[in-house]
């Protein structure tokens, strides 16, 4: 789950990182009197949880207190990048030396942290990335040492950035491992022409499976921008994410509906969705994943994909019985079953005999079948 940027502010200063003096307003006119305990000159930005809002006209700076009105009203109500603008956040307005970026990330591949920080921050990381790989530094991290001060001074020396940050990357450090965070990121970390650094802007994005300890957040990071049918699925404790496509996917396993996700899109469809059950093919689960799918407009078939492990498939078709009992089918419902008991599964939903719901035996086959019927709409 992401933070938005005036949380992850909040988080550095708890952490002893300095920032700008800030106030988040939902209403414009609230923005003036805001800009007046700021100083009356401040930074109007959006606060959404994506990139690009300063090229998205999401980030302008307010000469005094009623251009900040003027401001806020013009970027609430905005849409960046599929995000509504309900909140704005108002800084004051620093003067900048040199700009860096410094950051976290889980490196899932290597199984540890990674540290990446460059001299040349306040603009697309990736670019920089990619135009000029030795103007970014990467540091891997052992999680067990962490970053102590003589590791923030090795990352700061890599980077080409002065001695002064370093500080700041242990204390970076810390709001990642303290706080469940996969990334924590400072795009642009400055120093000012006095001589402070300040974290000027922030991401970070917390592991979901520690949510129970950061309880903290809470229903804050729901977002009202977010995809309705990814809230309601939520909501129903699934594993779903929203697909451009027309054919909805069920699958028990995340490696398996990935490769279900690859050949639909083979057979010349594109997939509606990621659904993973696991290994939990209930008729609740199942009646909760069709509900879900089955209110998506695009979708114009379903594909259930299902291996029998520990989960028979005589026990996931019993769950698709139900569920159709409780679920009006309204789209053509394909199943593949595989696996322990597969046989008696298939069985099952032939007894059953429900006009919508064709089984195919083969996992290529049935992807092909959903996706004529998809096309056919």
């Amino acid at each position: 789950m992401d933070l938005y940027e005036h949380q992850a502010r909040d988080l550095f200063a708890e952490y002893g990182i300095a920032v700008p003096e800030a106030e988040t307003v939902e209403f414009a006119r609230e923005a003036a009197l805001a800009a007046e305990r700021l100083g009356g000159r401040v930074v109007v930005k959006a606060q959404v949880k994506t990139g690009g809002r300063g090229k998205a006209g999401g980030v302008k700076l307010a000469a005094d207190p009623a251009a900040a009105e003027l401001t806020a009203r013009q970027i609430l109500g905005m849409d960046i990048k599929g995000h509504t603008v309900r909140t704005v956040m108002l800084a004051q307005p620093v003067d900048i030396e040199t700009e860096f970026y410094v950051s976290y990330v889980l490196d899932r591949a290597a199984g540890t942290f990674l540290a990446i920080a460059s001299a040349e921050g306040g603009m697309d990381i990736e670019e920089v990335a990619a135009t000029r790989p030795e103007a970014v530094a990467r540091i891997p991290i052992d999680p067990a040492e962490g970053v102590t001060a003589a590791k923030a001074v090795e990352i700061a020396v890599a980077a080409q950035l002065p001695p002064e940050t370093a500080p700041v990357l242990e204390s970076l450090w810390q709001v990642l491992i303290r706080e469940d965070a996969l990334l924590v990121e400072v795009n642009p970390l400055v120093r000012t022409t006095d001589g402070r650094i300040l974290a000027l802007d922030g991401k970070v994005t917390l592991d979901d499976n520690a949510q129970f300890r950061q309880s903290r957040w809470g229903d804050e990071q729901q977002d009202p921008g977010a995809d309705p049918l990814e809230a309601a699925a939520a909501a129903k404790g699934l594993n779903y994410v929203k697909l451009d496509g027309e054919v909805g996917i069920i699958g028990n396993g995340a490696g398996l509906v990935m490769s279900t996700l690859d050949v639909v899109a083979g057979c010349g469809a594109r997939p509606a969705n990621f659904l993973d059950i696991g290994g939990g093919a209930s008729a609740q689960v199942m009646a909760d994943g069709l509900s879900v799918i089955l209110s998506d407009p695009d979708v114009k078939s379903v594909f259930v994909n299902v291996f029998g492990g520990i989960t028979a498939c005589d026990a996931v078709a019993d769950g698709i019985v139900q569920a159709l009992e409780t679920v009006r089918l309204t789209k053509p419902l394909v199943v593949r079953l595989d696996g322990n008991n597969a046989a008696r599964g298939r069985a099952i939903l032939a007894d059953r005999a429900h006009p919508l719901v064709e089984q195919v035996t083969t996992m290529d086959g049935a992807a092909r079948q959903s996706a004529v019927l998809a096309n056919a709409g």
